[in-house]
Parts: structure tokens; sequence; C-alpha cells
């Protein structure tokens, strides 16, 4: 079939400079469409609860992957986040009125799928008193009583630096405390908007001061520098981290950062070993990692750390 152009005569305005190609991904970044019978299944169960996920809000590549394996990410007080971080595909606004209900169905939801461990998140709530501290120790206490075999992992904000409303989800025993630090401090700013690089160390390290097992992610390709990471990484290793994901910053869209460079496989796992040399126990690090990359396998992990360390969590709920 033919393509016929517009014809431009010779004194019109000159047309706009074509907009730049995004940059093709490398071959150790492609993932297969997401599918099969697990995978709807779940899909089916997260939109009967009318719940959310990460996987789908943020556009998670792996989410074919963990939801054929009942792996996923449950999401919290609602799907709109107050804060517009450059990197995230979650949308911004004026989240809707918390869902009292919500903790019950999750809570449901999780039991039904007789998981080992799983990982819950939510969206900045900057405009709650409590940034939604409330609500996320009720999903930790109706959890606990539905599935108490199960461990769990928060991905929780940083409450604005409100150590108060950190204690409230602590007090509630997750097994893992995770708050993602995302970049180097040199570039948070640009990349987490409305965060700060110190405040979200101060939240981390007041979790471990209270016997937290604690987890943190960081993304590469930013336009971070080797030294840099290893500055991160050494100050991770100081606080006494728990779990340590790294993976490579994908931009949801054009409106989003772009990709400084693609960081090959050889890279992370040298990152991997580094970090691991650092005192860090458990270390996700690759192309594809992302916060919660299978955390459904560190059951065992947690437990054990829980008991050599006598941290907060499941041993303490027995």
């Amino acid at each position: 079939m033919a393509v016929h152009l517009p014809v431009v005569s010779a004194d019109a305005a000159p047309s706009a400079e074509p907009a730049t190609p995004r940059r093709r991904h490398p071959e150790w970044l492609r993932v297969p469409m997401p599918g099969g019978d697990g995978y709807q299944a779940l899909r089916r169960m997260v939109k009967e609860l009318g719940l959310h996920t990460v996987c789908q809000s943020a556009s998670c590549p792996n989410i074919g992957e963990c939801w054929n394996h009942r792996a996923l990410t449950i999401m919290i007080l609602g799907d709109i986040c107050t804060r517009s971080c450059r990197f995230c595909d979650v949308a911004t606004g004026r989240p809707l009125p918390v869902d009292e209900g919500e903790p019950a169905r999750v809570a449901t939801m999780l039991a039904a799928l007789e998981l080992n461990h799983t990982v819950i998140t939510s969206v900045d709530r900057d405009d709650l008193s409590d940034g939604g501290a409330s609500i996320w120790a009720a999903t930790l206490h109706a959890c606990h009583e539905a599935a108490p075999n199960m461990t769990i992992e928060v991905l929780v904000p940083d409450f604005k630096g409100a150590l108060a409303d950190v204690d409230s989800v602590l007090a509630a025993n997750p097994d893992v405390f995770a708050h993602n630090l995302e970049t180097v401090p040199r570039l948070s700013r640009e990349v987490r908007v409305q965060a700060r690089y110190d405040r979200s160390y101060a939240v981390l390290r007041h979790a471990r001061e209270r016997g937290a097992l604690v987890k943190t992610g960081l993304m590469l390709g930013l336009g971070e520098t080797r030294e840099e990471l290893g500055e991160v990484i050494d100050q991770l290793g100081e606080l006494g981290l728990t779990i340590l994901t790294l993976g490579q910053y994908l931009q949801p869209s054009k409106k989003h950062l772009e990709v400084a460079r693609y960081v090959h496989p050889d890279e992370f796992a040298e990152l991997k070993q580094y970090a691991l040399g650092r005192g860090i126990a458990h270390v996700e690090s690759g192309p594809l990692v992302r916060s919660s990359y299978h955390a459904e396998g560190q059951a065992h992990l947690i437990r054990r750390l829980q008991a050599d360390h006598g941290a907060i969590g499941f041993a303490s709920r027995r």
C-alpha cells in the first residue's frame, strides 16, 4: 500500500526536528509478554477484591514470571501517589479517601494464596497526618491473623521522616522493613523530587536500631558513578543492612527520566560480590531485579537471620 506524504512548499517554515528515537533495550533486558494460567488467575483475584499491585501500577517487567509463581506485591492505600518521582510510573494526584476495609481484603487474598512470604508496599500519602501508618499497622495485624506462618516484608515510604509513624509500622512486627534509597545522594533530588537521601537513610537506620531486618534498593543507569555506588554500599554495610537489590532503571515513558546507560550483567555480578564483601547478608543484583524480585524465596533466610540476630518479626510473634 502506498504511503502519501504531505507536500511542503519551498517557502514553507521548516519543520521541527524529528524526535530522537528511544534507545532500544539490549538483549539481556527482553522478557516475554505476561500470560499463562497462573497469571490470569491472580489477575482475576486482584480485580475481584478491588486491590492494587505495584506490579501493574509501576509497569514491572517481571510481572509474568512472578505472577505465574503466585508472587506479587500488594500496594495499599490506593493507587494514586501524592509524589511525582521522575522514575516511577505510579499515577500522581489527589488520592481517594482511605479505604478502611482494605486491610481485611489484603489478608483474605494473601491467606488464600497460601504463601510462605509476601511483600506489601504503598503509595506515598503525604495528605494523611500519619502518612498512612495506621493502615499499614492494621494490614499487618490482619495478615498475621489470617496467615500466621507467612513472613511479610513491608516496602514503606519515608513518612516525611516522622519516626513515630515508622514505629507504628515496626510495632506491628513486619519480618523485613524495606525502604528504597533508589539512587546515590548526588542524583537523589532529581530522581525523587519530594524526597531526601539523608531522610531515607535515617528511616533505615532507625528501623535497624529498633531491631528490624532492613532492606533497600538502588536503580542503576541514571548517571551514577562506580565510586558513588561503592560509597553507598559501604555506608549500607556499616548500617547493618540485611538485603540489597540492584537493578537497571528503565524509562516508563517519555515523561520520565531518560536512561543514561545500560549496565551489563557482568557489572551487576561484580557489585553483588562487592556488597556481600561489605557484610550485607543477601544481594539480588541484575538488570531485571526490582525491589521484590525473588523475595518469595527468602522466607528461610529471613527466619534464620531473625533467630541469629533476635530481630523483630516472625520469631517475636511465636
